[in-house]
């Protein structure tokens, strides 16, 4: 059974509590309750971790490279431009790590600088995207 990282950046906690027009009304124990229902439907072990914290994301990725961990999704939220170490630490492990976004940051304006450090991205497929990151990186050889 293959090992997926789920991390969630900056603000996911405020999910479902502002930007609803943006995001939607599912609150982050929500997105993890779908993300495990997905997980256990493709027989993939996730673990999920949330932090406003750049340093603890990237301390929990580090810790996975030991860990034998098969793939990371990310979403970065607030972490998705002005974090070069965040960046820099994607491109260090040795699993594939996707990104996902709920909506799609560059309808907003936004470029992902988190995207182009990943292996991939998704982005507006609302909560299914969790589901294709996942399908693929089951999938991947």
């Amino acid at each position: 059974m293959k090992k997926i990282l789920v991390l969630h950046g900056a603000g996911m906690d405020m999910r479902g509590k502002t930007m609803i027009e943006t995001f939607g009304p599912m609150l982050l124990p929500e997105y993890d309750t779908k993300i495990r229902a997905f997980a256990a439907e493709l027989a993939v072990a996730v673990t999920i971790f949330h932090s406003n914290s750049e340093g603890a994301v990237i301390d929990r990725l580090y810790a996975a490279h030991g860990e034998n961990y098969d793939g990371a999704i990310i979403n970065p939220a607030g972490f998705t431009r002005g974090y070069p170490a965040l960046c820099a630490a994607i491109t260090q492990v040795k699993f594939p790590v996707v990104e996902v976004h709920i909506s799609n940051p560059a309808r907003r304006g936004t470029v992902s600088e988190v995207g182009a450090a990943c292996m991939m991205t998704m982005a507006g497929f609302g909560i299914q995207g969790y589901a294709l990151a996942l399908r693929g990186l089951r999938d991947r050889a």
